[in-house]
């Protein structure tokens, strides 16, 4: 028996669809016990760790549904969650800048008091600005923009978190609540930090189109667009978003860079060129 079909039994839940394997989590359509739509989410237990990744349901209580998808149950024990049923329908089709619109909507949402039970995202970035000292050599980018990052790092680190922060809110991770016309958020790594910490995601997520044929200006244009339209609606301060795009740009290459795979140096040409446009 699966972990999907024990929970399904413990929580008397009737399986109203095929189940999906994502990257993290295997999912499930399933129906309460009162009729209620909803889905079951759980982690496998051969899951790469992600940070924060297991505090989602710590997060979705404090939301309440509000700018992220409703929590019913949760046993994270087990890395089980029971969450509401969302469209399936995300906004990797929609004009950017809107799309950017609705997600810089969603931070200031989301953006609420930082809570006693979750991690620092200094604490993260120190970890993070180390591993990545360490191989500052070894990085198939320029030397001066790993420097940059370094020492960005050292002092955003160095600032006390002022609320919770989703931490992987990108395209994909919006979907619409159909009965309320709205976009709510999923999949948190949430953290206690600084919001403008939220933006790379939404400039490295559908890289590819900014060249893409009918695509208005430049890749460099494409990114700075996008990135002065969450700016703008979030209403953020423009070089602390700017900072916190280069370092977490040379935290991705340096992942890549770790990883290794097929798409390693696209991916690492990808975060170079978000955080040299950004600057430009």
């Amino acid at each position: 028996m699966t972990d999907l079909d024990a929970l399904t039994d413990a929580w008397e839940l009737a399986p109203d669809g095929p189940s999906v394997a994502g990257r993290r989590a295997d999912v499930r359509p399933v129906r309460t016990g009162d009729g209620r739509p909803a889905v079951l989410k759980v982690t496998r237990a051969d899951a790469r760790p992600a940070p924060a990744a297991d505090d989602e349901h710590l997060a979705l209580q404090r939301w309440r549904g509000r700018g992220a998808v409703r929590l019913l149950r949760a046993d994270p024990g087990r890395r089980a969650l029971l969450l509401e049923r969302l469209e399936p329908v995300d906004l990797a089709d929609h004009w950017d800048e809107q799309a950017c619109e609705v997600v810089g909507g969603l931070y200031v949402a989301l953006h609420v008091a930082p809570m006693p039970q979750l991690r620092s995202l200094p604490s993260y970035l120190r970890e993070w600005r180390a591993a990545l000292a360490a191989d500052a050599a070894s990085l198939p980018m320029p030397r001066r923009m790993v420097d940059q990052a370094l020492a960005l790092a050292a002092d955003l680190a160095a600032e006390p978190p002022t609320a919770v922060v989703h931490g992987n809110l990108h395209y994909g991770n919006v979907l619409p609540r159909a009965e309320e016309g709205t976009w709510v958020a999923i999949a948190p790594r949430p953290v206690n930090g600084d919001p403008h910490y939220e933006l790379e995601p939404m400039l490295r997520h559908r890289f590819e189109e900014y060249a893409a044929p009918g695509a208005f200006g430049s890749v460099r244009d494409g990114i700075r667009r996008r990135f002065h339209t969450l700016v703008d609606t979030a209403d953020l301060d423009e070089h602390r978003a700017r900072d916190w795009v280069v370092v977490r740009s040379v935290l991705a290459a340096h992942r890549l860079h770790r990883s290794g795979g097929p798409d390693q140096r696209s991916g690492i040409t990808r975060c170079i060129t978000v955080a040299k446009a950004v600057q430009d």
